[in-house]
């Protein structure tokens, strides 16, 4: 309802006071108009004028609301707005103001409720011309706190108001009430009354606002720092005044004599106040002296209630007696304690004190950062682990619940900081950091530190608070043996001279491992060898190993290559290595002689041995200085620079004639032997000239000089030609003769030397060299191609044969050559030769002739004659010399191949008598003609055949025969049936296959079909006869006998044999094995019959239970059903059917296949099931009051899966365990029972009540049921369930307008509406007339009915009273509803009210415990007083003794922690300044100041400072008007009472024993101690 609304009961009040009275104030009530303290936001102002109070009765302005304590200081309380329905039961708050304005504008018409006593509402009064005031502030020196204000207007239309109501009327309003839309710019009364600094004194000068002035939006910051969420409200409301019109309400002024029976009834007795809160809700970011809830109490005597509060966790709370309020007085946390416990107290001062427990429930808030678990993380981390691989994991936990308690991850930084490195780890939301890049010990960092932020709440959407803490994670980067190692200070050079001893160091190389954490020994190698260079293993010097020569070695500089490697492999498991190159240059030392070397630069190799004789040639009478020609001397000194210089000279017999050249050389050279004398090289005085070399080291006198001899050959010059032996050479060679063939060698002699006597051979003329050649150099006379040569053709050639020698001079010589005759012509045969002959002829001859081209009369020509080996070559015989062929005898046709059709081929052989023997091959054909002599022969005999049966006209076998005669005429056969038994059923067919060799095919007649089973016997035996054609000869014929045998055919189908497939029965317990045995037939004799499974279906009850069963049986080829599991189920399948048939494997026409037959499988059941509880979803609730014996409070259901008796379940109560609250459990029994139904395959089981519920009993009943099976061996299982109890504290009473009956009737109606307004099911306890109640005296001269109910939730849980009236009052269409049924009063269930005699009893007891308690006190303010001056007694005493020492004589000694500040003899245990004696300070009994100060604590009060001044609040000490202070020292108890009393609200309360608790202490110029 918008601006709020007034509920029923607050119109029922109305109706129940009869005549107004004054305020407590003494101010007469103003009617219509009502002030109430406190501050609300303003609602937006209706666009109209305040109401004219003399035209609108019902008006009531409100401008005054109570402010909780924990609001006092507040400058800018939090704005509220009223939108909730009055009425509901809550604490009452007495107003003290009242303030009244007049407006003569009509109320808005839009504002009224047009339905009579259903609702009003609350909102601001509109702006008037009225004259609206506000009054100055004030200070309200009871409460200590300043007051709000705000205007604001309570419109109703009520029926049945009388003119004349009782003021103040006390109605409470809920807490908290929601807010308006934001963003409202209005003020609170615009125009109107609105006071923001204080409240109204009556009589005191009020003043308008200025027009737009409005309270601030949001109330201020210390309001919303405070955090109010809930207060209670209650309104006194004055009724119009009499003089405006009755109208509706003047004919309703009957009502007031309802008020005689209540005046009696209240005048009878006291009624003790009772609590309608149960529980407590505090958030714990609530700060320490914020408002945190209320205690609300009713008293249906309106009698002043105090309230009170203690307990274990009591200290969290401060408690204003008088309100209520509760203010946080020690900070919360959820994670150390979710749920206090408090006993909280009410009492009027009259009954006894009411107490009950109440629960205070601390809600969670974002106030805990994640903490970081198992600190701190440091991992050491392979520089070569993979990308991807978990670093580390960490965790942070979050002691908040819900998003708040979620925590996710991120990387803030990574040190060494850089955007590689930024990217080189990542985390998950599980906390695993990952490595995201590679890693290196030597070329990146080797530490890595991670500062890794936890965060929570995760998820927040809105409003949220992010905390988050922070971990490092050190990440040591492990090095591995990864890199090879590396040589330092490259490159190695160094020199050694050749002569320098073994064991000379020359260089060290050396080498690191790059892997700066692993350092492997290196061990060192030379990789090359053949040098004569050594290292040293560990320390790689490299020493010389042999002896060094420079020369011998292939270069002055030796390159070594070194190999470091390290002694353990790497993390590949291979040897870590590297090597580099050591140069060594060998230096030079005059060790060598030079030596002479035949060679030609650059081409020489001086590693070879050095040569000591050379040899040259020369041509006689050459020119000076020639060279000897064909010498290739080099002479080379090994030696380096200068001591490779050597001088060179000649000597020796022929010196004179030559020089040498050149005459000095330095390392190498080559050396020339000239001329120097060209008329004694003379070829006819000597042909060979010797001189010597001489080389000559004159840096070396030791081995000095090398010689070297040279042999010069002189060359002569050409003067004589070639010359042959003889003029002609007569030579032969045979015609047959191969190329290359020697005919002849003839020579040529020349005197000249060298090449002028050197001869080469040629033939003329030059067209004979296609037949003949001659070799150049050694004068044999060859055939170049035989195949020119042919004695027959051509017998003698004539040559000429010419000589050359090197001069190109001549001589020549003639050939004569003739051709010797060979074999070389085979005989040549004349004539062919083709005889025909009959197979039977006899003597037949064949003349052959030949002649050969061979020289006539020599074997060569003679010829012979031979029969060459044949087939026919025995029939036949020749006459070698003469060559007549001639038959041995007859020949026969048939005797021959076929495929010769009669044709004798014989070969002769035609030779002559020559070496080699040649010859010639001739055929001679002889055509032997073919004559029928021979008769036809069956072949393959005996001839048995078979038919099946039932085929006409089908192939039943073959018969063959063959006739020898080779010609078509003779040999020619065909094929008869003779006549015979069974001869007519068959047809014979002849057909040719070949030459000679027919066929005749033997098939049943078309119009036959022989049956098997009509054949006695079943075969038949025919003559079949073969007759040669040719001729009719009779022998020609010849017969043979068939056989022919009937076969059965398998055309019969098999069949099942019924008898077989009788249903098979097995227990599901069975055991794998045999289960029966299938049977089946066929007609037919030759039969294999194999059972096939088609199918197998699985079957539960009357459906199908899918494939549960596919692998419990299976069906053999022989017909055998096994069970093939022991795992078979009936409860998944209680009928297997196999669907089967039989096939016969032999069958060859028709259907191989029997009829598809089903094998039914029953499988029985056996108990092997223990019953099973369904889920239990609901939560069970018993309310004691309401719950009869049988009653059902709960149910569980069960099913067996077993089948018949064996499913069937029974459920019993095993055991009852009562948990109480708080409290401990025990056993009971007897309590509940159990009643067993059955629907279907389910059994219920309904927990009922088995005997009277203790309603005062708080907590849950935990019930163990127990389902048993009715199998031979039962099983049973158990399940438990709690049953939660309502106990009497929740008992609500609803106050109905209507009769008993009319209630009784409407119950339903009633108990819907209350389901719809709370949504909870309502167990009503009792329903009667409102003489009967027990209670609630005060207003039951009005009420007609009372109903009396439990509201419980479904999960347990039930409604106290207060939220009830919330839950109704905000539902307006259940509210209405109510309202019209009758609902009046929603109040506390039915407490038992003490008898006259018991109150008496207790009013005397009270009574006399109180006088007691005050006696007590008494005697305690007594002792404490006299203590309090013997105290001053001392001290005074002490201060005289201080006053006569100095205060630097009094601070000599050392301080005594804990006693006195100073330790000199006779100091003051409290003073610590020198004060002057004769000063009195109250310390003596006769002292004025004890008069001023011993009832100090009496009328303490504390001063809030005006608005605006500086400084805390100032506490004044004694009466009214006393001095505090004497001489500017204050006393030093009510300083330290001032210092408690003004410690800000806003610390935390500190527990008893905490030692952070708070020492009050006091300094001043008099005054310093720590002992109060």
């Amino acid at each position: 309802m918008s601006g709020g609304a007034l509920s029923i009961r607050g119109a029922l009040k109305f109706l129940l006071l009869a005549s107004p009275i004054p305020s407590r104030q003494g101010a007469p009530c103003r009617p219509g108009w009502v002030a109430a303290q406190g501050s609300l936001r303003s609602l937006p102002t209706p666009n109209n004028t305040a109401p004219d109070r003399q035209s609108s009765p019902g008006w009531l302005g409100v401008s005054s609301l109570s402010y909780a304590p924990a609001l006092r200081e507040q400058l800018d309380p939090e704005p509220i707005a009223l939108r909730e329905p009055l009425g509901v039961v809550g604490p009452v708050l007495e107003l003290t103001e009242w303030i009244w304005g007049i407006s003569s504008h009509p109320p808005p018409p839009q504002v009224h409720t047009s339905q009579p006593g259903s609702e009003g509402r609350i909102g601001p009064l509109p702006a008037g011309s009225g004259g609206w005031a506000r009054s100055p502030q004030h200070r309200d020196s009871r409460l200590g706190s300043r007051r709000r204000r705000a205007c604001w207007a309570l419109e109703t239309q009520l029926p049945g108001i009388p003119p004349a109501l009782p003021c103040p009327l006390q109605v409470p309003i809920p807490w908290p009430l929601s807010a308006p839309a934001s963003g409202t710019t209005q003020g609170l009364c615009p125009g109107g009354l609105a006071e923001r600094g204080g409240g109204h004194v009556p009589g005191a000068p009020v003043q308008p606002l200025r027009p737009g002035e409005a309270v601030p939006e949001g109330g201020g910051r210390d309001a919303q720092r405070e955090g109010v969420k809930r207060r209670e409200l209650s309104l006194k409301l004055c009724p119009p005044p009499p003089d405006v019109p009755a109208g509706p309400l003047g004919r309703m002024a009957w009502h007031p004599l309802l008020l005689l029976p209540l005046l009696l009834v209240a005048v009878s007795g006291n009624t003790a106040p009772r609590f309608n809160i149960t529980i407590a809700y505090v958030s714990e970011n609530l700060p320490v002296g914020a408002w945190a809830f209320q205690l609300t109490a009713v008293d249906a005597d309106r009698d002043p209630l105090f309230y009170g509060m203690s307990g274990q966790d009591a200290y969290y709370f401060s408690v204003n007696a008088t309100t209520g309020d509760v203010l946080l007085a020690a900070s919360l946390d959820r994670e150390a304690k979710a749920k206090l416990s408090v006993t909280i107290t009410v009492t009027d001062k009259i009954n006894t004190e009411v107490s009950r427990k109440l629960t205070i429930i601390v809600q969670d808030w974002n106030d805990n950062p994640p903490i970081f678990q198992n600190q701190p993380y440091i991992t050491d981390l392979p520089e070569t682990r993979a990308i991807g691989s978990t670093v580390k994991q960490v965790l942070a936990t979050d002691a908040d619940s819900g998003n708040a308690g979620r925590v996710q991850y991120e990387i803030v930084s990574v040190t060494p900081d850089n955007a590689k490195n930024h990217q080189l780890f990542y985390v998950l939301q599980n906390g695993t950091v990952r490595l995201n890049g590679s890693l290196s010990y030597n070329n990146q960092s080797t530490y890595y530190q991670l500062q890794i932020k936890a965060t929570d709440d995760v998820g927040c959407l809105k409003d949220c608070v992010y905390l988050s803490s922070i971990a490092y994670l050190s990440v040591n980067v492990v090095d591995e043996p990864d890199l090879a190692p590396q040589f330092l200070n490259e490159p190695y050079v160094g020199s050694v001279p050749e002569n320098c001893p073994l064991g000379t160091s020359v260089l060290t190389v050396s080498a690191i491992d790059r892997d700066k954490g692993v350092n492997y020994a290196l061990n060192y190698t030379l990789q090359t060898t053949g040098v004569p260079f050594a290292i040293d293993l560990a320390t790689g010097t490299v020493t010389v190993h042999s002896a060094l020569d420079r020369e011998q070695l292939p270069s002055e500089e030796v390159l070594l290559e070194v190999l470091a490697q390290e002694e353990k492999l790497d993390i590949y498991g291979q040897v870590a290595q590297a090597s580099t190159t050591v140069t060594i240059q060998v230096t030079d030392v005059n060790d060598n002689t030079p030596q002479f070397y035949d060679c030609e630069l650059p081409a020489c190799d001086f590693a070879a041995s050095p040569q000591s004789s050379f040899e040259g040639s020369l041509e006689e009478h050459s020119s000076a200085r020639v060279p000897v020609g064909g010498l290739r001397i080099v002479a080379h000194d090994p030696d380096k620079g200068s001591n490779g210089a050597f001088e060179l000279r000649l000597q020796g017999p022929d010196a004179a004639s030559f020089s040498i050249s050149p005459t000095r050389i330095t390392g190498t050279g080559a050396v020339q032997v000239l001329v120097q004398d060209p008329s004694t090289v003379d070829y006819e005085r000597v042909h060979v000239m010797t001189v010597e070399i001489v080389a000559n080291d004159t840096g070396n006198p030791g081995n000095c000089c090398s010689i070297a001899t040279v042999t010069i050959q002189l060359f002569d010059i050409n003067d004589h030609s070639p010359e042959f032996g003889q003029n002609m050479y007569r030579l032969q060679v045979p015609e047959n003769s191969p190329a290359g063939t020697v005919i002849s060698i003839i020579t040529a002699t020349d005197p000249d030397s060298a090449s002028y006597g050197r001869i080469t051979y040629r033939l003329l003329p030059e067209s004979i060299l296609d037949i003949f050649a001659v070799n150049a150099s050694s004068g044999e006379v060859l055939v170049r191609n035989g195949s020119l040569l042919d004695r027959e053709t051509r017998s003698v050639y004539y040559v000429t044969l010419q000589a050359v020698d090197g001069g190109n001079m001549t001589g020549s010589t003639y050939l004569e050559i003739t051709l010797q005759d060979v074999n070389d012509n085979a005989p040549v045969v004349s004539g062919s030769y083709n005889i025909f002959v009959n197979e039977e002829q006899e003597n037949i001859s064949v003349q052959i002739q030949a002649f050969d081209n061979d020289e006539p009369g020599t074997n060569n020509s003679r010829l012979r004659f031979q029969l060459e080996p044949g087939t026919f070559s025995a029939n036949f015989t020749i006459d070698p010399a003469t060559g007549v062929l001639r038959s041995r005898g007859a020949l026969d046709r048939e005797a021959m191949e076929q495929a010769l059709q009669g044709k004798v081929v014989l070969t002769v052989r035609v030779h002559d008598l020559g070496m080699p023997q040649l010859s010639s091959l001739v055929n001679v054909t002889i055509i032997v003609e073919d004559v029928n002599d021979n008769a036809p022969v069956f072949l393959h005999e005996p001839y048995t055949f078979s038919v099946r049966e039932g085929l006409a006209g089908a192939f039943v076998g073959s018969v063959e025969a063959e006739d020898a005669d080779q010609t078509e005429v003779h040999h020619r056969i065909s094929f008869q049936l003779v006549s015979g038994s069974g001869s007519s059923s068959f047809l014979l067919r002849s057909i040719r296959l070949g030459p000679g060799q027919y066929q005749g095919n033997l098939s049943l007649d078309p119009d036959v079909a022989l049956d098997y089973d009509r054949l006695s016997p079943a075969h038949f035996n025919l003559t079949v006869q073969a007759e040669n054609t040719g001729t009719g000869d009779a022998l020609n014929v010849v017969p043979t006998t068939v056989q022919v045998l009937v076969l059965d055919v398998n055309d019969e189908p098999p069949t099942l044999v019924p008898a077989s497939l009788q249903d098979v029965s097995v227990a599901e317990d069975a055991q794998p094995g045999l289960l029966t045995t299938l049977q089946a037939s066929d007609l037919d004799t030759n039969h294999s019959l194999h059972f096939q499974e088609l199918g197998l279906a699985c079957y539960k009850g009357a459906g199908a239970a899918g494939r549960v069963c596919q692998d419990w049986f299976y069906l053999e080829p022989n017909g055998s059903v096994f069970l093939n599991s022991s795992q078979i189920d009936y409860e998944v399948c209680d009928l297997a059917t196999i669907t089967l048939r039989v096939e016969d494997t032999r069958t060859e026409e028709g259907n191989r296949y029997s009829n598809n037959a089903t094998l039914r499988i029953l499988i029985s059941d056996v108990n092997d099931n223990s019953p099973e509880f369904l889920r239990i979803n609901n939560t069970f609730v018993v309310v004691p009051e309401v719950s009869p014996v049988d009653l059902p409070v709960a149910v569980v259901k069960a099913t067996d899966a077993d089948s018949g008796p064996r499913g069937a379940i029974t459920f019993s109560i095993s055991k009852v365990l009562f948990l109480q609250d708080n409290g401990p459990s025990h056993t009971l029994t007897s309590v509940f029972k159990v009643a067993t139904t059955a629907e279907g395959d389910l059994y219920v089981g309904s927990i009922q009540v088995a005997s009277n519920l203790d309603g005062s009993l708080k907590g849950r009943y935990q019930v163990t049921v127990e389902a048993k099976d009715s199998g031979t061996q039962s099983l049973n299982s158990s399940a438990v369930l709690d049953i939660f109890t309502v106990d009497q504290s929740y008992r609500v009473r609803l106050v109905f307008s209507t009769s008993v009956n009319e209630v009784q009737e409407n119950s339903d109606k009633i108990k819907a509406a209350l389901t719809v307004a709370t949504r909870t099911t309502v167990y009503v306890a009792v329903i009667q007339s409102a003489a009967d109640a027990s209670q609630s005296r005060s207003s039951r001269a009005q009420e007609k009915s009372v109903m009396e109910a439990y509201f419980v939730f479904s999960n347990g849980t039930a409604l106290g009273v207060n939220e009830l009236s919330i839950l109704v009052q905000s539902n307006p269409q259940a509210l209405s509803e109510l309202i019209q049924l009758g609902l009046t009063i929603i109040g506390p269930g039915t407490v038992v009210e003490p008898s006259k005699e018991n109150e008496l009893v207790g009013i005397i007891a009270g009574l006399a415990g109180g006088l007691v308690l005050l006696l007590l006190v008494m005697t305690l303010a007594l002792l404490a007083t006299s203590r309090s001056y013997r105290r001053k007694l001392k001290a005074m005493k002490a201060l005289k003794v201080a006053s006569t020492l100095t205060a630097s004589v009094a601070q000599q000694g050392p301080a005594i922690p804990g006693t006195n500040k100073y330790n000199a003899e006779g100091a003051n245990p409290v003073l610590n300044l020198m004060l002057d004696a004769p000063s009195d300070l109250g310390f003596d009994e006769d002292s004025n100041a004890d008069a001023d100060s011993l009832n100090s604590l009496d009328e303490n009060i504390v001063e809030n400072p005006a608005e605006g001044s500086p400084g805390p609040p100032v506490l004044q000490l004694g009466r009214a008007g006393a001095p505090a202070q004497l001489g500017g020292c204050e006393e030093p108890l009510t300083a330290a009472l001032q210092a408690h009393h003004t410690t800000p609200a806003s610390e935390p309360a500190r527990r008893p024993g905490d030692p952070t608790r708070a020492t009050f202490t006091f300094s001043n110029p008099c005054l310093d101690t720590t002992d109060l």
